[in-house]
């Protein structure tokens, strides 16, 4: 299904509001109506931006209607369902806006909200995360999402009550060079933190489903567990793995030296001694040359990393602004805004 674009005007607006759409037809006019009349009180340009995750009740066309009627849409439709992180990627593509706006099509995300997702940016923040403190769901959904929560809160450092809420504001220049994949849509705030942004959650209201099913399943739980792990590794190692590598290797070494030690003390103690049989002896030998293979890796890693940056003129630091004299000049070296001053 081929993609449609519309554009509102030449100008791109301050306001883009990403909604995400899969197979939500009942829900789109209704939806619509309700964020046009909350945008249209508001005193600033904006675009809607659909993204239409492959649907197959008839969303598609009902959104193309809406984009041939209303200047102000725009619609991204894929071919198939690519899920997601997929449709929240496509949403940074493809929004122009200076402050994005992300929320899901089935009406259980408030338009209402995003005025106060916007008033709570004006106070300085990058980040407004939406958190449904009153969900409501299931308890067989609200139960494992407070626990990923939880974990995922005390792993990555950033101390949010609710990743999974799409309702969130970002102001541009924090996310557009994210790169998502897996279930990393979550993490979004996360790669944030890591250029500094200030983020701030606030309440939001979370309303029933009124129509179609949740596209949501418990198998999603495990597979962000192992995404967590890859955003705490590319966090915390991603221009130093060789730390990663070498301190478990030193841990292995720890281990080994301890075992080792055991066997000569029981060699020279009786009742044990014949040193050649004691399992300790192996497990020693097998740790030490398994904490070889760990530094092995981390220098093969270090070299991964370092052709990684340096063959696409990455750097390892984001700059915020350059201040020279009476004026501060843009950061980036492609003509692109730098991240936001913190206020």
């Amino acid at each position: 299904m081929a993609t449609r674009l519309k554009h509102a005007s030449s100008a791109a607006p301050k306001l883009s509001v990403v909604v995400l759409v899969f197979n939500e037809v009942e829900s789109i006019a209704p939806l619509h109506e309700e964020i046009i009349g909350v945008l249209e009180a508001m005193d600033l340009s904006y675009e809607v931006v659909y993204i239409d995750d492959g649907s197959r009740d008839g969303s598609t066309e009902r959104l193309a209607q809406l984009a041939l009627t209303d200047s102000h849409v725009r619609v991204v439709s894929f071919r198939r369902n690519f899920g997601q992180t997929a449709a929240v990627q496509a949403g940074i593509d493809n929004a122009r806006g200076e402050i994005l706006v992300f929320m899901d099509g089935d009406l259980q995300n408030d338009p209402h909200d995003i005025p106060r997702l916007l008033q709570r940016m004006d106070e300085g923040y990058d980040v407004v995360s939406g958190w449904r403190k009153n969900r409501q769901d299931d308890a067989a959904r609200v139960l494992p999402s407070k626990i990923a929560n939880w974990i995922i809160a005390r792993v990555t450092g950033v101390p949010l009550n609710d990743f999974g809420c799409t309702l969130k504001a970002y102001h541009r220049d924090v996310i557009q060079d994210v790169k998502l994949y897996g279930e990393m849509h979550r993490f979004i705030p996360v790669y944030a933190s890591w250029v500094g942004a200030r983020i701030a959650e606030i309440p939001v209201n979370h309303r029933p489903r009124s129509f179609g099913n949740s596209k949501y399943s418990l198998s999603r739980t495990s597979r962000v567990l192992l995404d967590l792990m890859t955003v705490k590794l590319l966090g915390s190692y991603s221009t130093k793995p060789i730390y990663f590598f070498g301190f478990a290797a030193f841990g292995l070494w720890a281990l080994s030296f301890v075992f080792a030690a055991i066997v000569i003390i029981q060699k020279l103690l009786p009742p044990y001694p014949y040193a050649h049989n004691n399992p300790l002896l192996l497990l020693a030998v097998f740790l030490a040359i398994v904490g070889v293979q760990f530094i092995l890796m981390g220098l093969l890693a270090e070299l991964s990393i370092r052709t990684y940056h340096e063959s696409q003129g990455k750097t390892t630091y984001v700059v915020r602004e350059i201040i020279e004299g009476t004026h501060a000049s843009k950061a980036a070296t492609n003509g692109r805004p730098p991240v936001r001053a913190q206020k």
